[in-house]
């Protein structure tokens, strides 16, 4: 195992929220769009369900999707930051589905704050680990979303929003096929 688990699930939560704006579509317009992301990736506490909140988690996907892209001194400057700014004070919770994992916000912070403070918790596991270079972005040239390789031999170079990976295999083949 590369990561506990709740870091690589909250690594892919923020994974799937910076890709919620990749190639130019807008997949959280709305509260309701914003309500079906965070049922799909188990997010709990108190809600707001308002434009506010919206514009608060769509700031927060911009500054992570820098963040990806970051070296690792910015990215240690902006993780601190943001547990700072949210008055992060991890803590050891059971709740719901899940055993023991850090929660470093209490559940009625804002969301923001919340899923600011999960992502950077998970991110300080990457920086500690030296493991940055498994924050990627898709190799399709017509592609920005983000990938996150947690695979053994570091292989995952195509995220998963889409089919890049099977157009740039197919592509392979025929330009295999082409040549011979």
């Amino acid at each position: 195992m590369l990561f506990a688990p709740d870091t690589e699930v909250a690594l892919r939560s923020v994974v799937n929220l910076i890709n919620s704006a990749a190639n130019g579509d807008e997949h959280l317009s709305t509260t309701e769009d914003l309500d079906r992301f965070l049922e799909t990736e188990g997010f709990s506490g108190s809600r707001t369900r308002d434009a506010a909140e919206l514009a608060g988690v769509h700031r927060l996907r911009g500054e992570l999707a820098r963040l990806w892209l970051a070296d690792e001194s910015t990215a240690v400057g902006t993780v601190n930051r943001l547990l700072r700014e949210a008055g992060a004070l991890p803590q050891l919770v059971k709740h719901d589905q899940w055993d023991w994992h850090l929660h470093a916000t209490t559940p009625d912070a804002p969301l923001a704050d919340r899923m600011s403070t999960e992502a950077a918790m998970a991110l300080v596991d990457v920086i500690r680990g030296k493991e940055m270079d498994r924050m990627l972005v898709c190799a399709a040239e017509d592609c920005d979303a983000v990938v996150l390789d947690l695979s053994r031999n570091r292989s995952k170079r195509y995220c998963d929003t889409g089919n890049c990976a099977n157009r740039a295999h197919v592509a392979a083949y025929r330009a295999r096929k082409a040549a011979s």
